[in-house]
C-alpha cells in the first residue's frame, strides 16, 4: 500500500477526491479502485513541520546576542519538530511505519518548498521506503488523476530538495550573523532596537531607500509649452525634434507673441495602431495588475490565488512563466466553454474568434519550467460564488485567460501639423476601429476626436498661451511595481516583453517576494501610505549602515538566486553554496564593525523598543468567571485562580493603539464603561468606550463614530 503525503489538509482533500476515500483521524483512507487496486493512505502535513535549530542548540553560549560570540557557524544544520505541530507528524510517522506501506508519495505543492515539506519529515522520521513525486499544476480530478498515473521517480526531484536546503542554510547563517552583528553594534550607537538582516530583505530595503533618496534630491526643473487655439482644435508648438518643451522662457514668450492671424495644415497623418492582447500571469505580473487595479498587497494577492488553486479553479499560483505548454493547451476548448456558460462572461462569445493553441505568444514549452501560467482550469467554477477580493482577483485572471481569444484592439491615431510662418505645431488624435480585446479586459479606450481638414486648408488662430511645466521625481514603488523591481534586481526594462522573456537573476522568488515584503512591514522597515511605499527611520539607518557592502547590493544577491536555481537543476553543488555562505557570514560580521564605527547616526530617530512593565501583581478587581482576583501581570491583566481553576480569563494592557490602565479595567470588572479612549484601525481614529457583556469585551462608539 503507498502513503501519500499532502502539504496540507484542502490538498489532500483535493488530491482524494477522484477516488472513493474515507476520513480517518488525521488522514484519509483511499478504498481499493482502478488507479490504487490495494487502496492507499493519503496523510497531510500543516504546512511546515520541521525547522532549523536555534543556534542556542548547538553552543549555549550562543543564545545570548553578544558580538563577541559571533560568527554563529555550526559544523552541520539540525532540524527540529515545529511547536504545536507533533499531532500531525506522529500520524505520519505512524503510517510510515506500518508494515503495510510499501512506499510513499510526495504531493506537496510541485515546488522547493513543497519538496522541503515533506522530505524533511521524512528524514526526520528515518523513512527507508522508496519514494516517487506526484507532479501537477492543478487540483481538479482529471489533472490529479492524470498525475498518480505519471508519477515521477524521487530522485528526479532530490536536486530542488537540495535547492530549499541551501536556501534556507545559507538565509540563516547570514540572518543570523548580520542580524545579531548590526543590532549589538548599533545599540552601542544608543539605538535599542531589533534589526533584522537577510540576503533577500535587505537589498529589497535598499531598493526602497535608494528611491527615496532620488526623490529627495530631486530638483525639479522648469520648462515650457507653447498651445495654440486653431478654433478647431489646438497644438502645441514642436522644434525640428520633435519635441515640445522648451527651456527658455523667452523663447516660449516669442514664439506665443508671433503666433497670430492664421494657420496652415500643413500635414494629415494617419496610422493604424495594432495592440495584441497581453500575455498570460505569471505570479508577479499578477500581483502587479492586482496591486495597479485594486491596490492589493503582494501577499493578498497570492493568498486569495491560492485559495482559487486548491478550490481547483485556477493552476498553481507560484509560477514564473507566462506560457503554457501544447499538453496544457488541449484543455482550452473545455475550458472556454465553461467560461462562457456562466453569465458574467457568456456574452463575450461573439468577439472570441481567435484560437491561440499555436500562438507561441501563449503556447510555448520551452518557456515552461515547473510550472505553467496561471489560467483557469476545467473545473472554473461561477465568479458569482465568490465576493469581495476574492472575485476580483478571479475575474481577473479569467479575462486575461480570454482575451487570448480575442483580437487585437485597432486604433487610428492622427497627427495633425499646423504652421505659422516658421513655427509648427502639433496635435494628436485618436480614435477606435476595434476594441477586440479590450472589450474581454473592460478596458475603455481613450477617444480624441479631431475635426475634418484637408492638407493646406487656413485655421484661424483665436489665441496662444505660454504653459509652465515642471519635471517630475521618481515615484515611489507600490507592492505592485515593488515585485517588478525585485524580479528584475532593480534593472528598468523597456517593455512587458523583455520582462517576460528575458532569463533575469532577481531577488526572491515568485514564492517568496511577498513574504518578504510583509516581513519588511512587520520589522518597521517600510510602512504604505496612499499605496506608496516610504521607508521608516529605523529602514534608512540600516540600510546607512550597510550601504555599499554585498548585503545591499541586488546584484549580488541576484547572482546567489541564480547559483541556487542550478542547484535545483543539478548543475551546482549545494555543499559548495553552504561553504561560501559560511565565509561570507565571517565577512559580514567583521565589515559590521568598521561599518557601524563610521557610522554617524542619531539615535533619537528610532524609537527604542520599551520592555513590559515588570508585573506588580497588584489586584484590580474580580474575575467575572470564577471571583477570584485579577491581577496586574506586567504584560496584561490576569485571574489569579489560573493555576488552581485553570481560569483563562485575561485583559489586553493596549486595544487598537488605546491603553487600558488600571482605573480602567477596576471599572470593567465592576460592570461600568471606561472612559472614551482614542483608538485607530486601518489608519483611521475613533473614540468608544469598554465595557463587559456575558465576560465578553465589548465597544460603545461615541456619538458620530462607527
Amino acid at each position: 500500500m503507498q502513503l501519500i503525503i499532502a502539504e496540507k489538509p484542502k490538498q489532500a482533500e483535493k488530491l482524494a477526491a477522484p477516488y472513493p476515500s474515507v476520513k480517518r483521524d488525521g488522514y484519509i483512507e483511499i478504498k481499493p479502485c482502478e488507479r490504487f487496486p490495494n487502496g492507499a493512505k493519503l496523510a497531510y502535513a500543516v504546512g511546515h513541520l520541521c525547522e532549523l535549530q536555534e543556534p542556542a542548540h548547538y553552543d549555549a553560549k550562543w543564545k545570548r546576542w553578544n558580538y563577541d560570540h559571533l560568527p554563529i557557524i555550526p559544523e552541520r544544520f539540525d532540524y527540529r519538530l515545529a511547536k504545536g505541530k507533533s499531532k500531525a507528524f506522529q500520524v505520519i510517522k505512524k503510517l510510515l511505519n506500518e508494515r503495510t506501506t510499501t512506499s510513499i508519495i510526495i504531493a506537496s505543492d510541485a515546488e522547493r518548498e513543497g519538496e522541503a515539506i515533506v522530505r524533511l519529515i521524512l528524514r526526520l522520521a528515518n523513512n527507508a521506503k522508496p519514494i516517487e513525486r506526484l507532479w501537477i499544476s492543478s487540483l481538479t480530478p482529471q489533472a490529479v488523476d492524470h498525475g498518480f498515473a505519471n508519477l515521477l521517480d524521487g530522485k528526479a526531484t532530490e536536486n530542488i530538495f537540495h535547492e530549499a536546503m541551501s536556501r534556507a542554510c545559507a538565509d540563516w547563517l547570514i540572518g543570523m550573523n548580520a542580524s545579531r552583528a548590526y543590532t549589538t553594534l548599533l545599540k552601542k550607537k544608543g539605538i535599542a532596537d531589533v534589526f533584522s538582516l537577510g540576503r533577500v530583505q535587505t537589498p529589497t530595503l535598499a531598493l526602497i531607500v535608494e528611491r527615496e533618496k532620488q526623490i529627495e534630491q530631486f530638483k525639479p526643473e522648469t520648462y515650457f509649452e507653447v498651445e495654440a487655439d486653431f478654433s478647431l482644435y489646438k497644438g502645441k508648438y514642436i522644434d525640428q525634434k520633435k519635441q515640445t518643451k522648451l527651456t527658455d522662457r523667452a523663447l516660449a514668450e516669442a514664439i506665443k507673441a508671433r503666433t497670430k492671424g492664421e494657420g496652415i495644415v500643413a500635414s494629415i497623418t494617419k496610422t493604424e495602431q495594432i495592440e495584441k492582447p497581453p500575455f498570460w500571469f505569471s505570479l508577479s505580473l499578477l500581483q502587479t495588475e492586482a496591486s495597479r487595479r485594486f491596490g492589493l498587497g503582494a501577499k493578498e494577492t497570492l493568498d486569495i490565488a491560492q485559495k482559487l488553486y486548491i478550490r481547483g479553479w485556477i493552476s498553481y499560483p507560484r509560477t514564473d512563466s507566462s506560457f503554457v505548454s501544447k499538453e496544457e493547451a488541449g484543455q482550452f476548448p473545455t475550458i472556454l466553454n465553461r467560461l462562457l456558460k456562466q453569465p458574467e462572461y457568456g456574452g463575450l462569445k461573439e468577439i472570441l474568434t481567435k484560437d491561440p493553441t499555436h500562438d507561441k505568444r501563449y503556447v510555448n514549452s520551452a518557456k515552461v519550467s515547473d510550472h505553467y501560467a496561471i489560467i483557469p482550469t476545467e473545473e472554473a467554477g461561477a465568479v458569482a460564488k465568490l465576493s469581495g477580493r476574492d472575485a476580483q482577483v478571479y475575474d481577473l485572471i479569467v479575462r486575461r485567460f480570454l482575451a487570448a481569444f480575442a483580437p487585437p484592439a485597432r486604433a487610428e491615431k492622427t497627427d495633425i501639423i499646423t504652421t505659422r510662418e516658421q513655427d509648427r505645431f502639433l496635435t494628436k488624435g485618436s480614435r477606435t476601429i476595434a476594441r477586440g480585446f479590450k472589450e474581454v479586459l473592460q478596458i475603455e479606450a481613450k477617444e480624441v476626436e479631431l475635426p475634418t481638414v484637408e492638407n493646406g486648408q487656413h485655421v484661424p488662430i483665436k489665441g496662444a498661451k505660454v504653459l509652465e511645466k515642471q519635471t517630475e521625481p521618481p515615484k515611489r514603488y507600490t507592492e505592485g511595481t515593488l515585485i517588478l523591481g525585485m524580479k528584475t534586481a532593480g534593472k528598468v526594462l523597456e517593455n512587458e516583453l523583455q520582462a517576460i522573456m528575458k532569463e533575469i537573476e532577481g531577488l526572491g522568488t515568485e514564492a517568496t517576494r511577498a513574504g518578504i515584503i510583509d516581513g519588511l512591514k512587520r520589522r518597521d522597515y517600510i510602512q504604505l501610505k496612499k499605496k506608496e511605499i516610504h521607508p521608516t527611520a529605523k529602514g534608512r539607518i540600516l540600510i546607512e549602515a550597510v550601504s555599499g557592502s554585498i548585503l545591499a547590493s541586488p546584484e549580488m544577491t541576484a547572482k546567489w538566486e541564480s547559483r541556487l536555481d542550478q542547484i535545483g537543476k543539478g548543475e551546482a553543488s549545494a555543499a559548495q553554496f553552504v561553504e561560501q555562505a559560511k565565509k561570507l557570514s565571517q565577512h559580514l560580521v567583521d565589515d559590521a564593525k568598521s561599518r557601524v564605527e563610521q557610522l554617524h547616526v542619531d539615535p533619537s530617530q528610532v524609537k527604542s523598543k520599551t520592555r513590559h512593565a515588570a508585573a506588580t501583581n497588584r489586584p484590580v478587581g474580580p474575575c467575572p468567571l470564577c471571583q477570584a482576583e485579577v491581577l496586574d501581570r506586567g504584560k496584561f491583566y490576569g485571574c489569579s485562580g489560573y493555576q488552581k481553576t485553570n481560569c483563562g480569563f485575561t485583559l489586553p494592557k493596549t486595544i487598537l493603539g488605546a491603553r487600558v490602565t488600571q482605573a480602567e479595567v477596576k471599572k470593567i470588572l465592576t460592570t461600568q464603561k471606561t472612559k472614551p479612549l482614542e483608538m485607530k484601525k486601518n489608519g483611521r481614529t475613533f473614540k468608544a468606550m469598554l465595557y463587559l457583556e456575558r465576560d465578553q469585551l465589548k465597544f460603545e462608539f461615541m456619538k458620530g463614530e462607527s
